[in-house]
């Protein structure tokens, strides 16, 4: 199955584009927050595909995204949704919206996306809450870990200047776990640094 597609961009529309892969074309169809991103034909670009075979044709949807193409996947999961009512819903609002519509079971919200009923809403709702929840949970604990694992090279790094500067480790860290204490973001380097270097003047 195709997963990624690379080329240049030999037609581009807002249902689908052809790509031009050593000189073979490739028609994808696409989401309008695709086509948005898309450049213009002659340009090269990479989409993430999913291969959607029948009995009849094999069609590649692509996406700008892989957050897209993943809940592209999710959508025709769900019975009653096919690849065209999907790319409508894509569409219709972004990646995030449609997450958070689900997670909190938003059927007004999404009933305001085009060729969504009440019915196929709640199914959605049903079938994919779930899912959703877990998917944000994790992704949410991923973001926590990159921020930590951020904040603990930031701090060794402003620790060993200090204790190239002649202060005591220990001085140093607590000047260090003080300015990271109020402050709401964690700065970067050399504000860190230089916030640390004031209180221990002080």
């Amino acid at each position: 199955m195709i997963a990624l597609i690379k080329g240049e961009i030999a037609y581009k529309g807002i249902a689908h584009t052809v790509i031009d892969v050593n000189g073979v074309g490739y028609r994808v169809f696409i989401p309008l927050t695709t086509f948005y991103e898309l450049p213009e034909a002659g340009q090269p670009v990479a989409l993430y595909v999913h291969t959607h075979v029948k009995e009849d044709a094999i069609n590649l949807f692509g996406f700008y995204t892989i957050e897209e193409r993943d809940l592209f996947q999710l959508l025709i999961s769900v019975n009653g949704v096919g690849p065209k009512l999907a790319m409508n819903i894509l569409s219709g609002i972004s990646v995030r919206d449609l997450l958070l519509a689900i997670a909190e079971s938003n059927v007004g919200r999404m009933t305001g996306i085009p060729g969504v009923g009440k019915k196929i809403a709640e199914r959605l709702i049903l079938e994919l809450k779930d899912k959703i929840i877990k998917k944000m949970a994790a992704e949410n604990i991923s973001s926590a870990e990159k921020q930590q694992k951020t904040t603990e090279i930031v701090t060794e790094d402003v620790l060993s200047a200090l204790v190239n500067l002649g202060y005591k480790n220990n001085t140093a860290k607590d000047a260090v776990a003080r300015v990271l204490r109020e402050a709401e973001t964690v700065p970067a380097m050399d504000q860190l640094l230089k916030k640390a270097l004031k209180m221990l003047a002080g």
